[in-house]
C-alpha cells in the first residue's frame, strides 16, 4: 500500500564506488547493449501459459495447504516451519501480480481472474492495486523521480528510514483488512473518502508523494468488481472471527504469515534497485544500473526473489519477456556482451552484499 510516512533525505557525501545519477553525470545509453539485448530475444517474448498455470497453482497449493497445518498443528516448532514454507510459497504465488502488469492478457486467457480468486482476493493485494501502478515505474521519463510511485532514493536518505520501511510492512494485512473492511463500504457513502482512498490507498506503492489517478472505461468496471470481491472477503473474515466460526488463534496465525510474505517482499524491494538517483530522468542504461540482477550461482534468490525477479535488472531492459524466459535472456546476453558492457555491471553475488551496500549508503560521512 502506499504509506502516508514521510521519509526524510539528508545530503549525502561521495564515496567511493558510489555513482550518483545526478544532472550533470548522467550515463549516456549504451547503444551496442540496447540492440542486442532487443536482437538476442525477439523469440522469448511469448508467453507459456502451462508455466504460468502450473507455477501459480502449485505456489498457491502448497502455501495454502502450509498456512493450513500452522493453524491447525499441536508442535509449535512443526506449526513454525510450516510457518516458513506458507510466508514462501504465497510470497511466490503474490509475486504472479508483477506479471500482470506486463504480460498481454489475450495470451493468458483467464489467468488474471484465477490469480485474483485464489491469490489477489485471499491475501487481499487484489490486482488493480498494482496495475495502472506499476507502469509507471517503467515510463522512460519517470524511473527515479517524483513522479515513480515505486522509488525512493534510499541510499541518499537517514540511516533510520531502512528500519522504518521494513517495519511499516509488518502491519500491512491490518492496514488492507481496514481498507477493504472498513473504508471501502465507507467510501460508497462519503465521496470525499472515496477520493482519499482512491489516491493514497490504492496502490502498492512506496513514493508517499504518489497519488493514483481514478480509473476510467473498463479498467473502472474490472476495479469495482474485484473491489467489491475483496471488501466481501475481509468482512467475511472479520465477521467469523467475532463469531467464533473462525479461531482467533488461526485468525492470528494467518495475520502473521501475511505479514511475513509483506516483510519479505519489502526486503527483496530494498534491494531491487540501488536507490541513488535524486529525482532526475535518467536514460535506459543509468536505470539498468541502478537496478539489480541476482543470477546464479546464487541459489538463495529463488526463495527471496522468485518469479523472474533475480533479473530484476534485465527485466528493466526488457520488460517485455514472461519470467520464465528471462533466465535465457541473461544466458544469451552474458555470452555476447564482453566484459567491457555495462550489462555485466548490474549483476551482485546475493542478499547480503546488497543490504550491506545500502546500510553503508545511508551512513555514509554527513
Amino acid at each position: 500500500m502506499d504509506t502516508s510516512l514521510t521519509l526524510d533525505r539528508r545530503e549525502p557525501a561521495p564515496r567511493a564506488g558510489t555513482v550518483l545519477r545526478t544532472g550533470a553525470d548522467r550515463i549516456a545509453d549504451d547503444k551496442a547493449m540496447l540492440r542486442t539485448a532487443a536482437d538476442l530475444t525477439r523469440d522469448l517474448n511469448a508467453p507459456r501459459p502451462s508455466i504460468y498455470w502450473a507455477d501459480m497453482l502449485a505456489s498457491a497449493g502448497i502455501g495454502y495447504a502450509a498456512l493450513a497445518a500452522a493453524m491447525t498443528l499441536g508442535s509449535v516448532p512443526w506449526a513454525i516451519v510450516a510457518g516458513v514454507v506458507a510466508i514462501l510459497a504465497l510470497y511466490r504465488a503474490g509475486s504472479f501480480i508483477h506479471e500482470l502488469t506486463h504480460i498481454k492478457h489475450a495470451a493468458l486467457p483467464g489467468f488474471r481472474l484465477g490469480w485474483n480468486l485464489l491469490v489477489g482476493i485471499p491475501l487481499m493485494v487484489p490486482s488493480f492495486m498494482y496495475e495502472g501502478v506499476h507502469n509507471l515505474h517503467h515510463a522512460r521519463t519517470r524511473y527515479g523521480t517524483a513522479e515513480d510511485p515505486e522509488y525512493l532514493p534510499l541510499a541518499l536518505m537517514k540511516p533510520w528510514t531502512l528500519p522504518l520501511f521494513i517495519v511499516a510492512s509488518l502491519f500491512a494485512p491490518i492496514a488492507l483488512l481496514v481498507r477493504f473492511a472498513v473504508l471501502a463500504p465507507l467510501s460508497l457513502i462519503f465521496p470525499k473518502v472515496r477520493t482519499w482512498l482512491v489516491e493514497r490507498y490504492s496502490g502498492l506503492a512506496i513514493n508517499p508523494s504518489f497519488r493514483r489517478r481514478a480509473p476510467e472505461g473498463a479498467f473502472r468496471t474490472q476495479w469495482h468488481r474485484i473491489e467489491a470481491a475483496t471488501s466481501v472477503w475481509a468482512i467475511a473474515l472479520l465477521a467469523a472471527v467475532a463469531t467464533g466460526v473462525l479461531p482467533l488463534r488461526a485468525f492470528l496465525i494467518f495475520l502473521v504469515v501475511a505479514s511475513g510474505v509483506a516483510v519479505l517482499n519489502q526486503v527483496r524491494t530494498l534491494v531491487a534497485h540501488l536507490w541513488e538517483n535524486e529525482g532526475e530522468a535518467m536514460t535506459v542504461t543509468a536505470q539498468y544500473l541502478d537496478t539489480v540482477n541476482v543470477p546464479p550461482p546464487a541459489l538463495l534468490p529463488v526463495l527471496w526473489a522468485p518469479v523472474g525477479l533475480r533479473y530484476h535488472a534485465l527485466h528493466h531492459l526488457l520488460p517485455g519477456v514472461p519470467y520464465h524466459a528471462l533466465a535465457e535472456a541473461h544466458r544469451r546476453l552474458s555470452a555476447a556482451l564482453g566484459e567491457q558492457s555495462p550489462y555485466h555491471t548490474a549483476s551482485y553475488p546475493g542478499l547480503p552484499g546488497l543490504v550491506d551496500r545500502l546500510i553503508r549508503s545511508t551512513m555514509g560521512s554527513r
